[in-house]
C-alpha cells in the first residue's frame, strides 16, 4: 500500500513538473488567485481511509468554525498536520463569542495575521497530553509549555482540570495528538 502510494504521488508531482508555464503564470494572475491556488502543503491533502488529524477533527466540528477561521487567517493550518505529538487546547465558538466585542473581527484582519498566530500558538503544547497526562504533570507541579514560548499552569480540582484558567471540557484522540475543547481563549502572558 505504501509504495502504490509513493509511486501515485511521484507520479503527481512527474505531471505537475511537466505543465507548462502558461497555466501557473495565468493562475498567479493576481495575488488573489495565487493565495486561492497555492497549496498549502499536508493541511490541503486528505483522504477516507487515514485517522483524522487535529485539523481535520476541528475543520469537523460545528462548535470550532471561529478556531478554524483563525487558523486559516494565521496561516498556520500546517502546524496541526504536522506529525506530532501535538496538544491543542481549543476554545469553543462560545469561548471567542466572550471575548470583548470586536476582538475577534479585529484579530482577523490580515495586518493582524502575525498577532493572532502568536496567540493560537499559545493554545498548542509539544506532546500529548490528555487529561490523564495533564494531572499527572499538575501532582509533579509542572506547567505546560507552550509553542508561543509560554507556561500554562494546570490545576486540578476533582474532575475538573484547567489549563490557562480555560477548562477543559472534553479530549479527543487525533492521529498526531490530542485536542482539549476549553472553554476560554487563553491568551499569552501580558496580555
Amino acid at each position: 500500500m505504501i509504495k502504490k502510494t509513493a509511486i501515485f504521488f511521484v507520479m503527481i508531482l512527474l505531471i505537475s513538473a511537466c505543465n507548462s508555464g502558461e497555466n501557473q503564470e495565468s493562475a498567479r494572475g493576481t495575488s488573489d488567485n495565487f493565495e486561492k491556488n497555492t497549496p498549502k502543503g499536508q493541511a490541503s491533502y486528505s483522504d477516507d481511509v487515514s485517522a483524522k488529524n487535529i485539523l481535520q477533527v476541528a475543520m469537523s466540528s460545528p462548535d470550532h468554525t471561529t478556531l478554524v477561521a483563525a487558523v486559516q487567517a494565521a496561516g498556520i493550518e500546517h502546524v496541526l498536520v504536522n506529525a506530532g505529538p501535538l496538544t491543542v487546547f481549543a476554545p469553543t465558538n462560545a469561548a471567542f463569542d466572550a471575548l470583548p466585542e470586536g476582538t475577534v473581527e479585529t484579530l482577523l484582519k490580515p495586518e493582524n495575521k502575525s498577532k493572532l498566530a502568536f496567540i493560537l500558538t499559545n493554545h498548542a503544547a509539544p506532546g500529548s497530553f490528555n487529561i490523564k497526562a495533564l494531572k499527572k504533570e499538575a501532582r509533579k507541579g509542572r506547567k505546560i509549555y507552550t509553542a508561543a514560548g509560554d507556561y500554562l499552569e494546570i490545576v486540578v480540582d476533582g474532575d475538573n482540570v484547567t489549563v490557562g484558567g480555560a477548562k477543559i471540557l472534553a479530549t479527543i484522540q487525533t492521529s498526531n495528538g490530542v485536542i482539549n475543547v476549553v472553554d476560554k481563549v487563553i491568551l499569552p502572558s501580558g496580555n
